[in-house]
């Protein structure tokens, strides 16, 4: 036997990746009837990968994408200047990484200045924040390289610097970013 399926255009944009033809998935949603053929019908709300977690695979379809387009090409890597005077970092100003990140960097190069351009590192908004924070100290005169961090966390903690945006604003960032 068989069932129909569908899944309106409103539903389908709040999905974090894109079904392909093949691909096996858990569906949510009810069934009723569909009153022109006179045939049940499965009306999809909600869509997940099976096997393979959401966030995942949103992420490896990205990854794909934005390596299509020549994002991570190697010629595309700025070397990182061998002795750094300025250096930028875009973090959280009250997470543990930029004191590590300033504890490091004193011992290991006394007499480096370090410009802080702080953003949400978690949560709505941050990947935004991230984008922004790299685009300003790509404006300011005299930094060396980009520091882009945070302290560890969970996969969906540590999702902001996997979206598109993040990904665009290193590409454009003059100075190289670590």
């Amino acid at each position: 036997s068989q069932l129909s399926a569908v899944m309106f255009k409103w539903q389908a944009r709040t999905l974090s990746f894109t079904p392909e033809p093949g691909m096996q998935v858990m569906a949510y949603g009810h069934i009723s009837v569909y009153e022109r053929g006179g045939r049940y019908q499965f009306y999809a709300a909600q869509l997940q990968p099976a096997g393979v977690g959401e966030l995942a695979l949103a992420f490896e379809q990205l990854k794909n994408r934005l390596e299509s387009e020549g994002l991570f090409a190697p010629e595309r890597k700025r070397p990182l200047p061998p002795y750094p005077r300025t250096i930028g970092v875009v973090t959280s100003p009250t997470g543990a990484a930029i004191r590590d990140i300033i504890d490091v960097l004193q011992r290991r190069a006394p007499g480096l200045q370090i410009i802080l351009c702080p953003a949400r590192v978690q949560g709505p908004g941050a990947a935004d924040e991230i984008a922004r924070a790299i685009a300003d100290l790509n404006r300011s005169p005299g930094v060396d390289i980009l520091i882009v961090g945070r302290g560890g966390g969970s996969q969906e903690d540590l999702w902001p610097f996997n979206e598109e945006i993040v990904a665009r604003a290193i590409y454009r960032s003059e100075k190289p970013v670590i």
